[in-house]
């Protein structure tokens, strides 16, 4: 009997009478081939999750069965290219359909007349199980693609191509299972994107993710393999934030799902990493970034798929050995997509609207990220930072508290720094971050035990300023002793000194750790001298006027990245202003 569609509700199709199809299983739906996913099967109806625009579907249109899940394509291709939610490679889209997708565009994921350059790793007769690697290829100037067997694959190999310029279709080897079956290995392997890619074991954090961003490195690290949330309102700076991390932060490989964003921000990732120069390898930076751009006038369905689809391509350059970051902007637009959906299958709502299982959904995200001990025994990690919209800044709806359950850094972005233009506009009130325990091995042997010092001392002075200024806001800064006016001042110099940051300032938009260890210390320096010099009598707004706490607020532009030492030359200017008023005093 053959399969039709009986209902359609949107992106939500139905098929009745009939046990053919099973859960999770890809489908064609209609005459254009439009794909879809089995979400919901009973007695009566198969339900489907339909990720392409259902405008002229019909019921009694065919529907056809692929025996398979949703699965990404994974191989050389993927760096530099553009995707949309279920890997479609939108350059490659637009050539054939101009600036719009045709419903049922049928184009493979990656590019089957590009060659490589393939070196073949493995012998005739050698054994090879799940993981292992059997041949390398440049996929760009900066990245070694290193095909691996499948992990549901094993067997010995009888057939080696010698090395030579191949596509990604063509047989480079073959194996033969000990069932007797003879596989032939191409350089790209289809993997479940809803299934995450085993490893051998999960190890403890103990990296960190250097971003150069001194409010993330400095007070609110995130680990290689951790997860992090940045909640902000509209106009806050999330993607911003994320722009900067995706630019500097030392991890090898770059996935950026756009999730329901406007277009106009892909494309603005799209500009300007094409236009950047990788500060680690030199080359452009798009040579080793992935893009997702599931955009919100995209399918609403796809976006579900999108972050699926994201976190896959992620895992799999970590088993070839390769840090990770994902950068998903934004989570809320995937839960909204959650939201439709269930809304058009009449399940129970919970909170505002949202389903019951949207908390399970985001742990099932989170969840794959981690620093891992991959089955080819390399070490690599997939660091995840999604971006959480909440309407009106309300960071109690459940999308931002359910994502705080599930994630050890929480980047809480605060509307009133941004339009003040404090960036990145993160509130040192209210975000934190439970990896500096992991971390502090890290730090005490690659910096020093004084960056966790100083680190804790910068803490306790904006916390105490917090307190303080309750009591500014009630009766005036002029009641408050000296020793809490220097607390305010020394405060206000590390929020513009350190805590503010140029990202278009050439020394300013990248601080490497040692940098910002000595701008803690010089600014604590300075805070311990007129500290003893109010002990001594001395008025604040004296110290004040010698214009020391501007020099401190200034450094970031002052120094450069590469010339450490000129911190000599303002803490001897500190030291010599300061013994030079003392001496006046004691005339």
């Amino acid at each position: 009997m053959k399969n039709v569609v009986y209902s359609i509700n949107g992106p939500v199709v139905t098929v009745k009478d009939t046990k053919d199809f099973s859960m999770l299983e890809m489908v064609y739906v209609g005459e254009k081939h439009l794909i879809g996913e089995v979400i919901r099967i009973n007695d009566k109806f198969t339900t489907i999750q339909v990720y392409e625009v259902t405008t002229g579907l019909k019921p009694g249109e065919p529907v056809y069965k692929t025996d398979a899940p949703i699965c990404a394509t994974l191989g050389p291709g993927i760096l530099s290219n553009i995707f949309d939610g279920i890997e479609r490679p939108l350059r490659k889209i637009c050539e054939l359909s101009g600036a719009f997708i045709d419903p049922g565009s049928n184009v493979p994921s990656l590019d089957d007349d590009r060659k490589f350059d393939v070196t073949m790793t493995v012998r005739v007769g050698d054994k090879l199980s799940g993981g292992d690697i059997y041949a390398t290829c440049p996929e760009t100037p900066v990245i070694l693609h290193k095909c691996m067997l499948s992990p549901t694959l094993s067997g010995k190999v009888t057939y080696v191509a010698p090395n030579g310029s191949y596509n990604i279709t063509a047989v480079v080897a073959k194996i033969v299972q000990d069932d007797g079956t003879e596989v032939e290995l191409t350089l790209c392997q289809k993997w479940p994107i809803r299934t995450p890619r085993p490893v051998v074991k999960r190890k403890p954090i103990s990296i960190p993710l250097i971003t150069g961003q001194r409010v993330i490195d400095t007070l609110f690290p995130i680990a290689k393999g951790g997860s992090a949330a940045v909640p902000g309102g509209f106009g806050a700076g999330k993607t911003m934030t994320q722009h900067q991390i995706a630019k500097w932060c030392d991890a090898d490989i770059i996935v950026y799902i756009g999730c329901g964003e406007r277009g106009n921000e892909m494309t603005q990732v799209l500009d300007e990493f094409s236009e950047l120069i990788d500060p680690k390898t030199g080359n452009k930076m798009t040579d080793r970034t992935a893009l997702i751009a599931n955009t919100s006038n995209m399918p609403v369905a796809a976006r579900e798929a999108s972050i699926y689809t994201g976190i896959t391509l992620a895992e799999y350059y970590r088993d070839m050995g390769y840090h990770v970051a994902v950068m998903a902007d934004s989570t809320s637009r995937w839960a909204e997509a959650l939201r439709e959906i269930s809304g058009r299958l009449e399940e129970m709502p919970a909170e505002e609207g949202f389903p019951a299982y949207l908390p399970s959904r985001l742990s099932e995200f989170y969840e794959r990220a981690g620093y891992m001990v991959n089955l080819n025994n390399t070490e690599g990690s997939v660091t995840i930072i999604g971006a959480v919209s909440p309407q009106g800044a309300d960071f109690s709806e459940p999308v931002t508290q359910n994502t705080k359950r599930f994630v050890r850094t929480f980047w809480a972005l605060d509307k009133s720094l941004a339009y003040a233009r404090h960036y990145p506009a993160i509130n040192w009130n209210d975000s934190y971050s439970e990896y500096i325990d992991d971390l502090m091995p890290y730090y005490n042997e690659t910096i020093g035990p004084e960056f966790l010092q100083c680190r804790q001392r910068i803490a306790n002075l904006l916390q105490e300023e917090s307190s303080l200024m309750e009591i500014v806001k009630l009766i005036g800064a002029d009641v408050l002793p000296d020793h809490q006016k220097l607390i305010m001042e020394t405060s206000k110099a590390i929020r513009l000194g350190l805590l503010q940051q140029n990202a278009f300032h050439k020394d300013d938009t990248y601080v490497p750790l040692i940098k910002q260890l000595k701008m803690m210390q010089i600014t604590l320096h300075l805070n311990d001298k007129t500290s003893a010099l109010i002990k001594s009598g001395v008025a604040l707004s004296e110290v004040v006027d010698l214009g020391l706490f501007d020099i401190i607020a200034g450094m970031k532009y002052d120094i450069p990245n590469d010339d450490l030492a000129a911190f000599d030359r303002i803490y001897k200017n500190i030291d010599d202003t300061l013994a030079k008023f003392t001496a006046t005093l004691n005339k």
